[in-house]
């Protein structure tokens, strides 16, 4: 099989390294990619977002199956105007993609499917928001109703908090046409978990669970960012709990998108918080986590391929999933300034190893220097992950690798795996 893999983040680096092991590939392509992919495929200078260019390519290089990683090309149709040329794409239509584009879209589904979520209030204008917010005494979380990077989420301790929140969204414009509408909702409490599942718009199956650190310091404090590292497995979730998520959860989006006209071929992504009152699902995300995906593609010990193009086939019956039972632990090294303004250009030594057996360095924000030494690019730079055999193990092997690496103004956190 001939494989377009789109993207160029850590995400993208972890599937196509995982494509790569499969005896059934024959070529694989990354678009744009970035220098840790380009290890295990040939770069294509190609923008996710030109979706018909990469129709064009697709078509013109005999491609038989595009894996699509980030949200935004999802979003922008790119999965529908490559299926229209009848080449297979693992990631849902722009239609079934509003699930991440939009959090009340999202809301509005999980409402009509009876799927446990937050209460909660979309609005366009802040005095409403503000009343709403205050209301709960502030202990609210604010969300930009649209594309964010993952920055577009506040958690608010009180109404000062929240209302300082709502206005530099709705009337400050923090996030731009992101920002105009927002949705409010109550603040749950309860560690995280994230579930993700494929699923061919019927049927799904689901992946290892992990959980993520989306605080930029130690000991959860700081602002949000993207995810400075993930786990895999995560103790506050089993089997049991896993299949509950699967039945209550998953299943239910995915029929009510296909209801409605939209079904959901890919990744689905499930934010999930474990509230005394039982899961509840913080938010839906079109594609797979970023940096979960990391030790969760570590852990599978299947090849991936036939799982994707099942998936993107609308077949998913004769696929089953495997998890090596070792624990996997991910830690993000983010550039000077994440999840603020942030360098780049800044010298990446180290990150090709060697490196001990079950260690990998997934790329993200890194490009090629004029000497072709990689450099950094972009706020989280690198994931470090490691098996071990638990997740004591995994992260002492973890952050023995990261020992390794160095760029200037390297951050990352010291206590991923330690909520477990």
């Amino acid at each position: 099989m001939r494989i377009l893999v789109v993207g160029s983040g850590g995400r993208e680096h972890a599937l196509a390294w995982k494509i790569s092991r499969s005896p059934l590939v024959r070529a694989l392509f990354a678009a744009p990619g970035n220098p840790g992919i380009s290890r295990v495929a040939t770069l294509v200078a190609l923008d996710p977002r030109d979706v018909d260019a990469v129709a064009r390519w697709c078509v013109e290089n005999r491609i038989d199956l595009v894996v699509v990683g980030p949200e935004a090309p999802l979003v922008a149709g790119l999965a529908d105007r490559v299926a229209r040329e009848g080449i297979p794409v693992f990631g849902p239509s722009a239609a079934a993609a509003e699930i991440e584009g939009s959090k009340a879209f999202a809301k509005d589904v999980m409402r009509a499917a009876g799927i446990p979520t937050a209460e909660y209030e979309a609005f366009t204008e802040v005095g409403p928001a503000v009343a709403w917010a205050r209301a709960r005494a502030g202990r609210v979380v604010v969300k930009a109703d649209g594309l964010a990077a993952g920055k577009g989420v506040v958690v608010c301790g009180d109404a000062a908090e929240a209302e300082e929140a709502l206005r530099a969204m709705l009337v400050g414009g923090a996030h731009g046409a992101a920002g105009r509408k927002v949705v409010v909702e109550e603040r749950l409490e309860g560690p995280e978990a994230s579930c993700i599942a494929f699923t061919d718009g019927e049927r799904v199956r689901m992946l290892a669970a992990a959980q993520d650190h989306k605080r930029i310091f130690d000991g959860d404090r700081g602002p949000n960012t993207g995810g400075m590292g993930a786990f895999s497995p995560t103790p506050n979730v089993g089997a049991d709990l896993l299949a509950d998520v699967e039945r209550t959860v998953i299943v239910p989006a995915v029929r009510e998108l296909a209801w409605r006209g939209r079904p959901f071929r890919g990744a689905l992504y499930a934010g999930i918080m474990l509230t005394p009152k039982g899961a509840r699902v913080l938010e839906f995300n079109a594609r797979l986590g970023d940096p979960e995906t990391q030790p969760i593609l570590m852990r599978l010990a299947n090849d991936i391929v036939p799982a994707l193009l099942a998936a993107a086939k609308g077949d998913l019956s004769g696929v089953t999933l495997e998890f090596d039972p070792r624990a996997a632990v991910g830690v993000v090294l983010a550039a000077e300034g994440y999840p603020g303004t942030v360098a780049s250009g800044d010298v990446v030594e180290g990150a090709d190893g060697p490196f001990p057996e079950d260690v990998q360095v997934f790329h993200a924000g890194t490009t090629r220097g004029p000497d072709g030494r990689a450099v950094t690019s972009g706020g989280r730079v690198l994931t470090v992950c490691a098996l071990g055999t638990g997740l004591p193990d995994a992260a002492r092997r973890a952050y023995e690798a990261v020992g390794r690496v160095r760029f200037r103004g390297m951050q990352f956190r010291k206590d991923i795996g330690g909520k477990a």
